[in-house]
């Protein structure tokens, strides 16, 4: 009979034998996790830097100021019409509507529920999203009817030498 408890294990008997072996996996699960972790912790160090800049672009958005940008002179637009243009760059849209005889307003004409044109009908004294049959006062810029929520963002206009001038864009207040 063997006594096993003064026998020292030969190295067929380890069960670790097969730890180190050849075409074994070299990367178990704790290896993996702590690779995971680490690169998960090395994306976010990554990314913030643009996080940091997106943030201070978001918070400056409201009183962020663009070059004055003439639109229209006064005697190329009459009451009751609107002009199409661009402002703050060459691809926001925009649309400049002469209310009174001195009173203009400007919206981004683009819908606030999923950015489809917005149109000035004159006939109906509205501003009218086709997509979804969005409407907005044209006063205010708030939404009248259909899905839109919240209102089109508004463009300041100031009048000067009998020419309209694009100052700068009023955000959405939250």
């Amino acid at each position: 009979m063997t006594d096993w408890n003064n026998n020292l294990p030969k190295n067929d008997d380890n069960y670790t034998h097969n730890i180190n072996r050849n075409n074994e996996r070299s990367l178990d699960r704790r290896g993996f996790m702590k690779t995971l972790v680490g690169a998960a912790g090395v994306f976010a160090v990554a990314s913030l830097p643009w996080g940091t800049l997106a943030a201070k672009e978001l918070m400056g958005l409201s009183d962020k100021e663009y070059p004055r940008q003439k639109i229209v002179d006064i005697t190329n637009i009459a009451v009751g019409d609107s002009v199409e243009f661009h402002f703050p760059s060459e691809h926001d849209s925009a649309v400049l509507i002469r209310l009174k005889e001195n009173k203009f307003v400007a919206y981004q004409n683009a819908c606030t529920h999923l950015r489809c044109p917005v149109y000035w009908v004159k006939d109906q004294q509205e501003m009218v999203c086709p997509c979804h049959h969005g409407k907005f006062d044209v006063q205010t810029g708030e939404p009248t009817a259909g899905p839109p929520r919240r209102a089109l963002p508004e463009i300041i206009v100031e009048v000067e030498s009998n020419s309209v001038y694009a100052v700068r864009v009023k955000r959405y207040e939250t």
